[in-house]
């Protein structure tokens, strides 16, 4: 008994024989979908699985046009695009003739036969005429890319995918497989130049960097329509579409953040780099002309056009070439030579930055009425003179007088902060005979050394309130 008959004895369905050749078309239309399955049974459960048979009409259609010899199913595809493109909506058989003149006539009726079973075509016997059918229609979406003029091939599948999902989600005829298409095409992409960063060949690098950097146009203008996805799934309050926006969203930046590793992998190349001699020519130069050469192995030819001649040595010569060698004349090596001795440099003056005249001027007045013994003065003599510039320079000195955190430095701002005087501004204004200064605050200026040596004349408080008052700047 055979194995398949035994299994037909214990009751067990046996498993139809599975063609694997394209030879073999006639026995595999005999088989149902479902006998291609272990369990026997379609996956009736997946939405694709519905979506396929719901279009069952729409691939039976691109079968009857794309079965065959390929000449034959390049010849079906070409009648049937320019019948498409045909601006009438019905077509007579004699315009038809005209428009395919430099087909043969069994081939046209050929093709056209195929057409009518696949229902693609509707000929109408009372009137005469072809015309097309929304079937065909519904085809033409599906093969119009074999038309569509792209620059790059390798970009023409990122292309086609974001032109769909920006226009079906402008149509209001988005379907979340769309995304999913997408977003599985930008994964593919990222791990292509993931693989091009970890290869570390430069030429390599080079090559996904350009389609990187087209990808990245392509994914930029196709942002905003990604952005209207989200906002629409939101408004409309489809959950599933919106997750798979901001998914999609997120493939998108993960591809843009690649920019950086392109860049850090192409500076490790350019660091790898050799360059031969002082030439200017890098080992990447060579690699590329190697590239450009057609045949490599006619690098070769002529180099072994001459026999290797040995040349046989004896011990003694060896021993006498040796002994010659230690007794020949050799140059004596240069003598190492002592630094020389070193020399004075040129006497000069350093120059360095000084602070305005105005402050000695202000401190050797204020030394003058210390010595004079005076014990206070007005504070207009002080200030004012030459231009408002400079009098506002003095004004501004002032507080440095008893600043207890500038009395410990040096130079002429420690012994301005060490003068005995002391400033104290009173609330009235009024006019002053200067050339440059109208109109300024009164004060005086009085002297620390005498207000000690005479009795207090006022509590300490004031004098430090004071002292403390904000600097009125003479207008």
């Amino acid at each position: 008994m055979t194995d398949h008959a035994a299994s037909a004895a214990r009751g067990v369905r046996a498993a139809p024989v599975i063609p694997v050749d394209d030879a073999a078309d006639t026995a595999a239309e005999a088989l149902r979908f479902e006998d291609y399955f272990r369990e026997g049974a379609a996956p009736t459960e997946a939405l694709l699985w519905w979506q396929l048979e719901r279009n069952e009409a729409l691939l039976a259609a691109l079968r009857a046009l794309c079965h065959g010899p390929a000449p034959l199913v390049r010849l079906r595809t070409w009648v049937f695009m320019e019948l498409m493109a045909l601006p009438e909506s019905r077509v007579a058989r004699d315009t038809l003739n005209r428009h395919f003149h430099t087909l043969r006539d069994e081939a046209l009726e050929l093709v056209l036969k195929r057409l009518r079973e696949a229902e693609l075509l509707a000929w109408d016997g009372s009137n005469q005429v072809y015309s097309v059918t929304p079937l065909a229609q519904r085809l033409i979406g599906l093969l119009s890319p074999l038309v569509q003029g792209n620059n790059s091939e390798q970009d023409a599948d990122l292309a086609a995918l974001l032109a769909n999902v920006a226009g079906a989600h402008t149509l209001g005829t988005l379907d979340p497989a769309q995304l999913h298409h997408l977003q599985a095409q930008l994964s593919r992409l990222y791990d292509e130049f993931a693989d091009a960063i970890a290869s570390g060949s430069e030429f390599h690098l080079r090559r996904a960097r350009q389609r990187f950097e087209r990808a990245l146009k392509l994914v930029e203008k196709a942002s905003e329509a990604l952005k209207a996805i989200i906002e629409q799934a939101e408004a409309d309050g489809n959950a599933r579409l919106e997750r798979l926006a901001r998914e999609l969203g997120l493939a998108q930046a993960r591809l843009l953040a690649m920019a950086s590793q392109f860049n850090r992998a192409l500076q490790q190349v350019d660091r790898q780099r050799v360059t031969l001699g002082s030439t200017g020519i890098t080992t990447t130069d060579v690699r590329r002309w190697l590239q450009n050469v057609p045949f490599l192995e006619n690098l070769s030819l002529g180099a072994l056009s001459r026999p290797v001649h040995p040349v046989l040595v004896a011990q003694h010569e060896l021993l006498d070439t040796t002994e010659a060698e230690f007794e020949r004349d050799r140059p004596k090596p240069p003598e190492v030579m002592a630094l020389p001795p070193g020399q004075a440099a040129p006497p000069g003056q350093l120059a360095v930055l000084s602070l305005p005249p105005e402050m000695d001027e202000l401190q050797a007045l204020l030394g003058i009425w210390t010595e004079a013994g005076h014990a206070q003065q007005d504070l207009a003599p002080a200030v004012l003179g030459g231009s408002y510039a400079r009098a506002a320079y003095r004004a501004q000195l002032l507080p440095l007088l008893g600043d207890p955190q500038a009395q410990h430095l040096s130079g002429a701002t420690g012994d301005m902060a060490r003068q005995p005087w002391r400033v104290r501004w009173s609330v009235e204004q009024g006019e002053v005979p200067d050339e440059y200064v109208e109109w300024m605050s009164r004060g005086v200026l009085y002297s620390t050394e005498v207000a000690a040596a005479a009795p207090a004349t006022a509590p300490a408080a004031d004098d430090k309130q004071d002292e403390n008052k904000t600097t009125s700047s003479p207008t």
